[in-house]
């Protein structure tokens, strides 16, 4: 069993409350460079003319990669919508390089237009985290074209107003479903997300935000101490997934229902004049 590990922090911020970028290739562990290397090459040789840049993001960018545990988690950005780029090769790719390199856990590939990370006029997790967390290894640096942001109450929004339906979508994944592979990524995906949500519970009154599980879970259970050791087995499972799909599916008949209604009471408390318009 993996142990839960106190990894990680809190994003900095500067004098007037926005988060800060404490990404930088200067920080990638020298075992972690040859994989990004690669995996610039491939985005090359497979997007062409389409590629504009390429961003890694995570803990590796911010010198907390762990040997074999990280995952690389890179985005191209491409002037050709994602629907009209044939990415049949995609999987196959990442199959090869988590078998090549034993230095990650795994490596993914995403690709977003351009036109969606500049449009900012609505908050959108993908431009923030690029904005806040990544690095660009390849092309054009678009952050200075980003806005600022903090970690108030908007970024809580980002986290809790999906939070029931991605819920319900892991239980349907996981229910009857035998293949061990899925079942450990369903479950540390939705697991995380949980986490996150914790995190976003208390983010207006603290006014802190961080992606790593850690201090999330810690934050969180200074609220909430009662539900402490829920929350600490949330991140158990986040960290050390299980293949026992209905172990998974009675916790979140459990726990994952009172963290929906403590997010749907969250939204309406926070967003009084826009709740009636989210999706709950």
């Amino acid at each position: 069993m993996t142990k839960i590990k106190n990894i990680g922090r809190f994003c900095p911020t500067d004098d007037n409350g926005y988060i800060r970028n404490d990404s930088s290739l200067k920080k990638v562990k020298p075992d972690f460079l040859k994989v990004i290397d690669e995996v610039i090459e491939i985005y090359q040789a497979h997007l062409g003319s389409n590629l504009i840049s390429i961003y890694i993001r995570g803990s590796i960018p911010r010198g907390l990669g762990i040997n074999g545990v990280s995952d690389l988690d890179t985005m191209a950005i491409t002037n050709k919508k994602t629907n009209d780029i044939d990415l049949k090769w995609v999987d196959k790719v990442e199959q090869e390089l988590n078998q090549k390199f034993n230095c990650v856990n795994g490596v993914e590939f995403s690709f977003y237009h351009i036109e969606d990370i500049l449009e900012t006029t609505t908050f959108s997790i993908i431009p923030f985290m690029i904005k806040t967390h990544s690095v660009c290894v390849f092309g054009e640096d678009l952050t200075v074209h980003l806005p600022n942001y903090k970690a108030d109450q908007t970024l809580g929004n980002e986290h809790l107003v999906n939070l029931k339906n991605q819920i319900e979508q892991a239980k349907k994944d996981l229910d009857g479903n035998h293949d061990s592979e899925d079942i450990l990524d369903c479950c540390s995906w939705i697991m995380k997300i949980i986490v996150r949500a914790g995190l976003a519970l208390v983010i207006v009154e603290e006014n802190q935000y961080t992606r790593d599980l850690f201090p999330a879970y810690k934050l969180f259970a200074e609220y909430y101490p009662v539900k402490e050791p829920e929350m600490k087995q949330i991140l158990q499972y986040a960290i050390d997934p299980v293949e026992n799909s209905n172990e998974i599916i009675n916790v979140l008949d459990k726990f994952g229902i009172w963290m929906i209604n403590e997010s749907e009471k969250w939204l309406q408390m926070n967003n009084p004049d826009k709740v009636n318009n989210m999706e709950l």
